[in-house]
């Protein structure tokens, strides 16, 4: 695709979230994408993310985020982020600067996937200060079945809570070429060695898809709208990557 077409996609696909992210309005920021185990040696790539988070009867906050990949080797793969926040899109401010960093651990042989997954986060203003998340990331097929599990671990120095256990997991299957379907959950447990009771923790999920334009390998979306609670309360999520290599 050319670098102009491209652009005019992104352009064309950001006016489709915002106008999605109406139908889908928590003063928390538990908003993340599911991390995947992948390899992208040579590959750059301009990482476009949007989310919303509601709680009832409150207004929606939004985090447009903007960053940009790149692989340096078959194992490993970087990332820097930029993520605003806001009530709307001319009340956006700098929320936060993210590092990420993926080392994939199998090689091309293995049955599954399997891969550290770690993201450096510098926050922004009052909450200001250093977090870190990471973890094991895993990616398993068995059939047209896919799966996805992951076990991170969060430490932010500035909020003085230990490390706080979360959970990512999807399934989807394939429903015509370059779209697949399924569900994907997220959930906070609470201390990684003192897990809060079962009606405090926060879990939520709800449909997601992956979309891989035809004859367009270096343009995919995903799309998700989940159901639940956020960091105890309750707070419904609408998200939107679009990734286009160039």
């Amino acid at each position: 695709m050319a670098a102009a077409a491209r652009i005019h996609f992104a352009v064309l696909s950001l006016h489709l979230l915002a106008a999605l992210s109406l139908c889908a309005p928590a003063q928390a920021d538990p908003g993340y994408y599911l991390v995947r185990p992948y390899a992208a040696a040579g590959k750059t790539s301009l990482d476009l993310r949007y989310w919303t988070v509601q709680a009832p009867g409150e207004p929606a906050l939004l985090w447009p985020e903007l960053g940009l990949r790149h692989g340096f080797s078959e194992r490993w793969t970087s990332e820097f982020l930029l993520s605003w926040i806001g009530p709307g899109w001319r009340a956006q401010k700098l929320s936060s600067l993210n590092w990420m960093n993926q080392w994939l651990l199998t090689g091309a042989d293995s049955d599954f996937d399997l891969a550290l997954h770690s993201q450096l986060i510098h926050n922004r203003g009052r909450r200001g200060g250093t977090a870190l998340e990471i973890g094991p990331s895993w990616q398993g097929d068995w059939g047209l079945h896919r799966l996805n599990f992951n076990l991170l671990l969060e430490h932010d120095w500035a909020r003085h809570e230990g490390s706080q256990l979360k959970l990512q997991w999807q399934w989807s299957r394939p429903m015509q070429p370059g779209l697949r379907l399924g569900l994907q959950g997220f959930g906070e447990l609470g201390r990684w060695n003192h897990w809060l009771p079962a009606d405090q923790q926060s879990h939520r999920a709800g449909p997601v898809l992956h979309w891989v334009p035809e004859g367009q390998r270096g343009v995919s979306l995903n799309l998700a709208y989940l159901w639940g609670r956020t960091y105890g309360r309750r707070g419904d999520m609408f998200s939107a990557q679009l990734l286009l290599d160039f």
